[in-house]
């Protein structure tokens, strides 16, 4: 099992738009093979900081979800809307910074 943790900073007011872009992405990817839980998580008092947690079986179903098209489309529509982010894949043995 490996744990994912997506941190996204939005361009200024536009935290919004990438939460409600988020909405099928997050109901798409629930659905996958191998995805344990899929969560998106907006700093209180901060609404253009936005962290996707997820879990999944393996890194291979990881891998897999980046290939869909609802990753794919989600990050094409909300390329314009974010000013930084970084990906940490926790494995039980080591971190990985994408």
């Amino acid at each position: 099992m490996i744990h994912v943790i997506a941190h996204t900073q939005a361009q200024p007011g536009k935290g919004r738009d990438i939460v409600s872009l988020s909405k099928t992405l997050i109901a798409e990817t629930r659905k996958e093979q191998g995805c344990i839980s899929y969560d998106l998580y907006q700093k209180p008092g901060a609404p253009d900081t936005l962290v996707f947690v997820e879990t999944w079986e393996s890194r291979e179903a990881l891998e897999a979800h980046f290939h869909t098209p609802h990753i794919r489309n989600f990050s094409a529509a909300t390329s314009g809307l974010k000013a930084e982010s970084r990906v940490e894949i926790v494995h039980p043995e080591r971190i990985e910074i994408l």
